[in-house]
């Protein structure tokens, strides 16, 4: 999309169910190998009693959109805040939203609310990023 067809209020989704690959592709390209992840029987003594996701891997949903629906090829990822609010599971299906909130005209740049829910409606993480086109 063209930086001047953007408007405050537009907004983009997409969903992922999480799965065993998703978290063991993503433990080997980020050398993140918590047990957390990856060992059931470690996770079960932890205070989630079951293995969860990285929390990286759930907001790279938001980089999806940022690159490919809104604002779309070509958009260049500045910042993001992330409040990690709830787990993400296996089996988990995430649904990551991005809605304009401002538009800086003279620098080209958006910012945007950043939110992911699961499922059952519940928020796992939300944040704000600001990108540039």
């Amino acid at each position: 999309m063209e930086f001047e067809n953007l408007k405050i209020g537009m907004k983009e989704s997409i969903s992922k169910t999480i799965t065993e690959t998703d978290i063991i592709l993503y433990s080997g390209i980020s050398l993140d190998c918590n047990p957390i992840h990856l060992n059931k029987t470690y996770a079960e003594t932890s205070r989630f009693k079951k293995r969860i996701a990285h929390g990286m891997l759930t907001a790279g949903l938001i980089s999806a959109i940022l690159g490919t629906r809104l604002p779309g090829e070509g958009t260049i990822y500045l910042e993001q805040t992330l409040k990690f609010k709830q787990p993400v599971y296996l089996g988990d299906t995430i649904t990551a939203v991005c809605e304009i909130i401002d538009i800086i005209e003279e620098q080209r740049k958006i910012i945007l609310s950043t939110i992911c829910t699961n499922q059952d409606g519940k928020v796992i993480l939300t944040g704000e990023a600001k990108v540039m086109k």
